[in-house]
């Protein structure tokens, strides 16, 4: 997997999850963007 650099210098990643019903798509999503992603207040997107 590889991230983006947009011009305003900000990693910009897309991620697709494919898999039979009740295999832990969700789970697996959900573990991964706690690990990576960060919380801000809403005025603070972009």
């Amino acid at each position: 997997m590889t991230a983006v650099v947009e011009a305003f210098g900000k990693p910009h990643v897309n991620v697709g999850t494919i898999g039979h019903v009740d295999h832990g798509k969700t789970t697996l999503t959900a573990a991964i963007t706690k690990h990576y992603g960060n919380v801000v207040a809403y005025d603070q997107i972009d």
